[in-house]
């Protein structure tokens, strides 16, 4: 990138607005020199061809750093709206995006969640994990969403084999103890989805 920079005779700490100026001063020079006899003119013509490669460039490169920056902010902003439990606004500013990256998703799926829209929520976690499958953030998210859908799909029998059950099935059926263990699995079941995502949804 240096050197698209040193053809326009500036430094990357150079603003926008003196690119823009230096770059339409140097296209007008090589524009009237590229009519130019001989080999004066054919190199007009070749620094004019690098000197739209180096603009561009640079611009494209300030355009990703300027939306990635903001990228980063608004995920910030939203993760808070989330936390204060302000769903709304936080879909009115997941909507403004028109980059989806994989943390967009994945707090698409927070809300979803936040909203008991259990199968949406699961399915924004598989784009997200899809799209960064290395983050970790992502991957127990889902198998806790995961987890907490296999227990609701659970016959009342098989409820009642639960692992987070505390006693025998036999003892608790007869003693009404199970019920209340079943209640506690699935209350923990649940306690552990809103946790992580309470906990995670602020984190990069």
């Amino acid at each position: 990138m240096k050197e698209y920079y040193k053809l326009l005779g500036l430094t990357e700490t150079a603003t926008d607005e003196e690119i823009r100026q230096r770059y339409e001063e140097l296209r007008q020079k090589y524009n009237e020199d590229r009519w130019l006899d001989g080999e004066a003119g054919n190199e007009a013509a070749r620094m004019l061809t690098k000197l739209e490669t180096a603009y561009k460039e640079i611009t494209d490169s300030r355009k990703e750093q300027d939306k990635n920056t903001e990228g980063e902010n608004a995920f910030e902003e939203i993760s808070a709206l989330l936390k204060a439990n302000k769903i709304t606004e936080a879909q009115a500013r997941l909507d403004d995006f028109n980059e989806r990256t994989a943390e967009w998703h994945y707090l698409q799926a927070v809300v979803y969640y936040k909203k008991n829209w259990t199968n949406d929520s699961k399915k924004q976690l598989e784009i997200a994990i899809e799209m960064d499958p290395d983050n970790q953030k992502y991957r127990v998210a889902y198998g806790k969403m995961c987890a907490k859908n296999e227990y609701e799909q659970q016959s009342p029998y098989q409820q009642s084999q639960n692992p987070y059950s505390n006693g025998g099935p036999i003892h608790d059926d007869q003693m009404g103890g199970n019920a209340c263990s079943n209640c506690i699995s699935c209350c923990y079941t649940y306690l552990c989805v809103d946790c992580l995502f309470s906990l995670c949804c602020g984190c990069r």
